[in-house]
């Protein structure tokens, strides 16, 4: 049984790198500090303890990870200093080694961070505490609300895929999940607390029911039942593991909204199977036209990378014409980044900095085209938005079932209310359509 004692009146600092999974572990952590009598470090005030979470998806992540440590050892002199994470995970001796840093802790000691923080005294040399990767198997429970209306809930953790650019499944471990029982029991919770939208994370949430013998599909099936939920939103889930049967029920489903985040990751096949991912482009563009034929107005978010070893010239011309031929509303575009330990530093052809640019301003030009395109067609109609709290200066915005961005300006009392609103044209930069205010739904 951990002291808790020495908790009472100490002040926490929390940052954060990385996907909204690291967003909603660092609510958990900072949840049980809370319950232990940590306060929340408020700006201005020195902390106790500083929570580092950690990405190691690229390189610059890498990089960004050692500036925000030594940012925060600065800032707070004399705290207690934990980073968690990827990065943690993959490099703990390296990250132990950072001037001002006490603790490491890899991903199947992260949960249990109570119990490695010990009378909170700095230490000579910071300590590392790691598992093998083989030996991660703990699930941990968390869901997060931090300044927004939605909430995320983490149902799954891990990954079984091993592509070849990836190395998240060296940094989190095998696929591994929730209960669907006990996931009810957080939906549940969080419509208690007022919640209206929540989405379901995870890295690779397809995958759901590796340890439970249950799946996605029954998970969504479950979610959809509890009251109070107004909307649930999937995050990004493998082409391969989105079922028709999955696709039909969210087009029918009361709270399921018509927003798929599905990643692509290279419209050629050739560098899909350099990849070694788990489809082709026939395949993800046979779920599209699904998707399309159930919803129409579904929003599609695709993910893209350019740039990986192996993509000749010919190969990201193809891909950039299936991609331009799909019926996706935005595509998330990143730069290849070289991982150590990764397969794909086997293959020969290297993409230069200056062409893994042009590739990826060229995709980013396309994505406005399509979301422009997609948003200009629903400009004069009607649509619920459930409206976000706006930050000083900005115009309040929410976001419509198919995750449409509205903007209105002022009524800052429909924070977290659901409203009916007509689409009346773009803002002034284009990112948003300007919402006329029909009725407050509550």
């Amino acid at each position: 049984m951990t002291d808790t004692s020495i908790f009472q009146n100490k002040k926490a600092a929390y940052f954060t790198l990385g996907c909204k999974l690291n967003f909603a572990e660092t609510s958990t952590i900072g949840k049980m500090l809370k319950e232990a009598g940590v306060q929340t470090v408020k700006k201005g005030e020195k902390a106790d303890i500083c929570i580092i979470n950690t990405c190691s998806v690229t390189e610059v992540a890498d990089k960004k990870c050692r500036q925000a440590i030594h940012r925060m050892v600065k800032e707070h002199p004399g705290a207690f200093v934990v980073v968690i994470g990827c990065y943690a995970q993959l490099k703990p001796e390296q990250v132990a080694a950072i001037e001002g840093v006490d603790l490491v802790l890899g991903a199947e000691q992260k949960g249990e961070l109570m119990n490695y923080l010990g009378t909170l005294e700095k230490h000579t040399h910071g300590e590392a505490v790691t598992t093998a990767v083989k030996d991660i198997r703990t699930f941990v429970p968390s869901c997060s609300r931090g300044d927004r209306t939605r909430y995320f809930l983490k149902v799954q953790d891990g990954c079984d895929y091993f592509c070849s650019y990836c190395t998240i499944p060296f940094a989190r471990g095998r696929s591994r999940n929730g209960r669907i029982a006990d996931l009810v029991e957080q939906a549940s919770q969080v419509a208690s607390e007022g919640g209206k939208e929540i989405v379901l994370t995870g890295v690779n949430i397809g995958d759901f029911g590796k340890t439970t013998g249950e799946t996605f599909f029954e998970l969504v099936q479950a979610l959809d039942e509890v009251e109070g939920i107004e909307r649930y939103r999937i995050s990004s889930i493998e082409p391969n593991l989105l079922t028709d049967e999955i696709i039909a029920f969210v087009a029918h489903s009361k709270r399921f909204m018509p927003h798929f985040h599905i990643p692509l990751q290279s419209g050629c096949d050739e560098v899909l199977k350099l990849m070694r991912r788990r489809y082709d482009t026939q395949l993800f563009a046979s779920k599209v036209c699904t998707i399309k034929s159930y919803m129409p107005d579904a929003f599609i978010g695709v993910d893209v990378i350019v740039g990986t070893r192996g993509e000749i010239p010919e190969y990201f011309e193809r891909a950039y014409r299936f991609i331009e031929e799909l019926d996706v509303t935005q595509l998330h575009v990143f730069s290849y980044s070289e991982r150590p330990g990764t397969q794909a530093l086997k293959i020969d052809y290297v993409v230069s900095p200056e062409d893994k640019h042009l590739r990826s301003q060229r995709l980013l030009a396309l994505s406005d085209e399509k979301t422009h395109a997609f948003y200009a067609r629903h400009i004069g109609q009607e649509a619920v938005a459930l409206m976000e709290h706006a930050k000083p200066g900005m115009p309040m915005h929410g976001f419509t079932s198919n995750y449409i961005r509205v903007e209105m300006e002022g009524r800052e009392e429909l924070d977290n209310q659901m409203v009916r609103v007509r689409l009346d044209g773009f803002n002034e930069d284009g990112t948003a359509l300007k919402g006329v205010l029909c009725k407050v739904l509550g």
